[in-house]
């Protein structure tokens, strides 16, 4: 069954041509034009994933990010103008999982499609309903892809999960922001580093104090409170 997307983009002509591609690469494709449009086609198609403009009529990507990550969590692909770093920034921290810098190719657009999708399938195939971790106050549910802290639920997007099950597998592991990039990212290179700290720092926000430890310089990890 093919994958489905949700391109969500106000001008008609990139909304159209982007479509176009992804269609042609073998993805089911529908398009919303700003905001509320955006949610509602969310809630009504279940994509698999998203491609979400910055900039949008009604309301802006990072409130489509926070509503529709707030009702069923689904991979996000930003597209965002290549000097708008504070919203790039932003966008991560609400639950983004990448992001592509107009003006983009369709190559490299349909690659960064595929890698998120590909990282998903992979985390949801390694995890059995026996699969439970516990760090702490930390239970992670890892087939149900679900997170207490304390028994209370933690809601997490599907990248800052992925992460938070990175640094778990070696807890008290300085892991480096390229490890990260590459386990959790499927990226080769590290010139992602930012996209790492905005997931950590959305990810300590959400868990509270004490579990995750900035090594300045190197890296990240995760150690139970004493």
């Amino acid at each position: 069954m093919a994958k489905k997307v949700l391109v969500v983009e106000d001008e008609p002509t990139i909304a159209r041509a982007v479509a176009d591609r992804l269609t042609a690469e073998g993805f089911a494709v529908e398009i919303a034009g700003d905001g509320p449009a955006a949610v509602e086609r969310a809630r009504a198609y279940l994509p698999d994933l998203i491609v979400l403009d910055v900039m949008l009529p009604g309301f802006d990507g990072l409130e489509v990010c926070r509503r529709v990550h707030a009702e069923r969590p689904v991979p996000v692909l930003m597209l965002t103008a290549r000097d708008d770093e504070t919203d790039l920034l932003v966008g991560l921290g609400v639950g983004a999982d990448d992001y592509v810098t107009k003006p983009f190719s369709m190559r490299e657009l349909v690659a960064r499609v595929r890698t998120v999708l590909r990282r998903f399938e992979t985390a949801e195939r390694i995890a059995t309903a026996s699969d439970l971790l516990s760090l702490g106050p930390l239970e992670i549910d890892r087939a149900g892809r679900r997170v207490r802290r304390d028994g209370k639920e933690v809601h997490l997007t599907p990248t800052e999960f992925d992460l938070l099950g990175c640094l778990v597998r070696s807890p008290g592991t300085v892991l480096t922001r390229a490890v990260l990039l590459e386990q959790v990212w499927d990226w080769v290179d590290a010139s992602g580093t930012r996209v790492v700290d905005s997931h950590v720092k959305a990810l300590r926000r959400k868990l509270g104090p004490g579990l995750i430890r900035t090594v300045h310089g190197v890296g990240y990890s995760i150690e139970a409170p004493a």
